[in-house]
């Protein structure tokens, strides 16, 4: 039986010495350690592999009776004996190829959660992060340390860095100016009473909705579409700073864009635009929320 422990110790010479001749009296083999440095105390990690009839009450209590503090047991797996700095270059490789996954793999890497807290959970300690524009945040029952704390911040500086490459230039509440496209094109931005279109020529090329509200009256959900052709020319940029002031204007206070985990185009846009959002991850959907209470709405035909 594998367990993952953290606790914290005394910052005093012979803590772990006698932690180990007591794991050793008991039959408790330790696999792998983790030393998080404090000012007066120190947090350590262990994988441990205690007797078959063992459980998280047994554990606890050897780690108390060696002085140890705060104690928190999960069952793991072999995978927690992985090298922890590869686990950090692997986790680089993967956010440089998706930023969107930074939620995902951030959580996995601090043996978090990605998903907001329910109301009936246990107590959390949770850690948020700025990517870019985009709030981000991680929770776990076992506090972060500042180690960790310091970690999670360094691989939210990469993402931003790496998104910051697709950023576009636009403010928030105001219309970028209009940008000919190739063949000497113009877009055209038509406003209706829920709806962005984008027309080319008298062709639509794009389309922003605000769509009904479902659990929450206040939050509109919004689909934006954009012609694979005329992708990445700030059309969907404007297409969202439009939109959102729409759905402002129907008495939204937040906009609600979902899409899968592997599209690359969601956070990008929503950086351009200047915005200030929360983003999610939960299995293959991303969501990305996006107050809209502090834009000047626009008006629309009636």
């Amino acid at each position: 039986m594998l367990f993952r422990v953290r606790t914290t110790l005394p910052d005093r010479p012979g803590t772990l010495a006698e932690l180990a001749q007591r794991c050793g009296a008991s039959g408790v083999n330790i696999l792998g350690m983790q030393i998080f440095p404090g000012v007066d105390q120190v947090t350590d990690e262990f994988v441990l592999r205690v007797p078959r009839s063992w459980g998280s009450a047994e554990i606890v209590e050897l780690l108390e009776s060696s002085g140890g503090a705060g104690v928190v047991v999960q069952p793991c797996t072999e995978a927690a004996l992985a090298d922890q700095p590869t686990r950090y270059v692997q986790a680089a490789r993967t956010i440089l190829e998706r930023p969107m996954s930074f939620p995902e793999v951030l959580a996995q890497l601090l043996d978090a959660e990605a998903d907001p807290v329910g109301t009936d959970a246990p107590s959390q300690d949770v850690m948020e992060l700025t990517v870019g524009d985009v709030d981000v945040s991680v929770h776990r029952t076992a506090p972060f340390t500042d180690t960790e704390r310091a970690r999670g911040a360094a691989m939210a500086d990469l993402v931003s860095d790496v998104l910051q490459r697709s950023r576009e230039s636009a403010a928030i509440g105001a219309r970028p100016p209009a940008r000919r496209l190739g063949g000497g094109a113009t877009p055209e931005y038509i406003v209706g009473s829920e709806s962005v279109t984008a027309l080319i020529d008298g062709v639509a090329v794009g389309l922003a909705e605000v769509l009904p509200a479902t659990t929450d009256p206040q939050v509109r959900p919004l689909s934006i579409r954009v012609d694979p052709a005329w992708q990445r020319r700030g059309i969907g940029t404007r297409l969202l700073i439009d939109a959102a002031r729409v759905a402002h204007m129907l008495g939204a206070a937040e906009i609600l864009i979902t899409g899968r985990s592997d599209n690359q185009a969601i956070l990008p846009i929503v950086m351009a635009a200047g915005m200030r959002g929360r983003i999610r991850m939960a299995g293959d959907t991303l969501t990305v929320r996006v107050a809209v209470r502090n834009l000047r709405p626009l008006p629309v035909p009636e």
